[in-house]
């Protein structure tokens, strides 16, 4: 079935699902009848305009690693629609999904100047996706390195390039259910927000808390929050509080009984500018 564009992918009994951190779940419902996540990528590829090049990747991509173990974010930021690839793989120098096996794998489309080194502990990675990378290549990675030491998971990002590598931001991830409150107290605790001008609220959206966990990420220039494991009318909420597309949701809305099986992440990267809370860019996440 082709849809703007797009054939969209139909569930099948052995898919596998995992939400942004690559952590499995099980789908609400089965799968009868049902969509793969990849489908709301193509969506985004279709609404904007895409490359036929950015569609490729995804072969090469499922035949290097495997289906459903590349993490894809598409970002609002404006009015501009932005795609990063995320790479897990939990076994640190054992791994098998490596920087290293991903580069060689697009090379055909978008070959790197970035030099890996296999030896560091990371745990994962990602490369924007930009029609920069077909014609001046892949320039830039995002290297994730474990934080040893935090009472919550946690991470620490870097960017990495030919010439140097450079911090970029660190992530602390809290279980929604059972700590709220540590949640709510992390995001207090930050250069870019005033609480006392700022609600909690605000940020820690009561629509959203409903979820299993909640992500704080602090960056140079700003703080991020990120839902993980929202249901279907939440991301509905959430897409139309960030005055997303209305053919997205149109989408969505149409094909509701072939995606509401799936849980759903979403961030947003915010601070705070003449005492009002300014979010600067969204995203939502899924797999293929």
């Amino acid at each position: 079935m082709r849809q703007m564009g797009f054939d969209l992918e139909d569930a099948a009994e052995s898919d596998k699902f995992f939400n942004y951190a690559l952590w499995p779940y099980t789908p609400a419902q089965s799968l009868e009848n049902r969509l793969k996540p990849s489908n709301l990528l193509y969506e985004s590829f279709g609404a904007a305009g895409a490359d036929r090049r950015f569609f490729d990747l995804i072969p090469l991509l499922r035949q290097a690693i495997g289906e459903f173990h590349t993490v894809f974010g598409v970002k609002q930021q404006g009015d501009r629609t932005r795609w990063e690839f995320y790479f897990y793989d939990y076994r640190r120098r054992e791994r098998e999904r490596s920087l290293s096996r991903v580069l060689e794998a697009i090379r055909s489309l978008a070959p790197s100047t970035v030099l890996p080194n296999e030896n560091i502990f990371y745990f994962m990675f990602s490369i924007d996706i930009t029609e920069d990378i077909f014609t001046r290549g892949i320039e830039e990675v995002h290297l994730y390195i474990g934080n040893p030491g935090s009472t919550v998971s946690s991470g620490i990002c870097y960017s990495l390039t030919a010439a140097r590598t450079k911090f970029e931001n660190i992530y602390f991830f809290f279980d929604a259910r059972t700590q709220l409150r540590e949640t709510a107290a992390k995001i207090a605790c930050s250069a870019h927000i005033d609480t006392k001008k700022i609600a909690l609220d605000e940020v820690l959206r009561p629509e959203l808390r409903a979820c299993k966990t909640i992500c704080v990420a602090n960056k140079p220039e700003n703080d991020c929050v990120y839902f993980a494991g929202i249901r279907f009318d939440q991301f509905l909420f959430f897409l139309r509080m960030m005055n997303y597309r209305a053919d997205l949701i149109s989408f969505l809305e149409e094909n509701r009984s072939k995606l509401d099986h799936l849980e759903f992440d979403v961030g947003l990267d915010y601070r705070m500018e003449e005492d009002k809370l300014v979010v600067l860019k969204s995203g939502y996440y899924g797999t293929f």
